[in-house]
């Protein structure tokens, strides 16, 4: 089948090696434009976009969040980027709605040559005993909790697709 939507998931992968080069300001606003477009519950729209380009900040909640999980290593893996999705605490399905609307960020991404990865390790960060200095360094709303994060950027390197498993899918009639 020729949609090229299918083929964007189909050829999407979550990229952990990227190049230097940083995204452009009209990159993110196709991404960030592609975000608002998301669907949401009731249409609640429950989400913030906080947008980090600086390699310090980027640095200080991947070095908060190994702390946290007793772990090393680069949990945004060289991305220049990440977007970071805070939510309404209070909402039932502002977690969910967040999901989708990094979802279509990754596609969109896809669809004009940048890789991401979807990250819930930085929660560690923001769940840890410096959680109210990182929601307010990237300028969560009141009431607003990290909900999951994309990095983003320039793929170095891809990998295979990940195998199908058709055993996962039972049609109920």
């Amino acid at each position: 089948m020729d949609n090229p939507v299918l083929t964007a998931i189909a050829e999407r992968r979550s990229i952990r090696a990227y190049k230097d080069d940083k995204v452009t300001k009209e990159q993110f606003d196709i991404l960030l434009r592609a975000a608002e477009e998301a669907p949401s519950a009731r249409n609640s729209q429950p989400w913030h976009f906080s947008v980090v380009q600086n390699p310090a900040i980027l640095a200080e909640i991947n070095a908060e969040a190994c702390r946290n999980l007793n772990r090393e290593g680069d949990i945004f893996h060289g991305a220049s980027a990440a977007i970071f999705l805070s939510c309404d605490a209070a909402s039932r399905w502002a977690r969910l709605d967040c999901g989708i609307a990094t979802q279509t960020i990754a596609l969109a991404a896809h669809s004009i040559g940048l890789g991401t990865v979807i990250l819930g390790l930085p929660d560690a960060a923001f769940t840890g005993a410096r959680g109210d200095y990182f929601n307010k360094l990237l300028k969560f709303p009141a009431g607003y909790s990290f909900a999951v994060a994309i990095a983003i950027g320039f793929p170095a390197a891809t990998k295979e697709a990940h195998p199908v498993e058709p055993d996962r899918i039972t049609f109920v009639e």
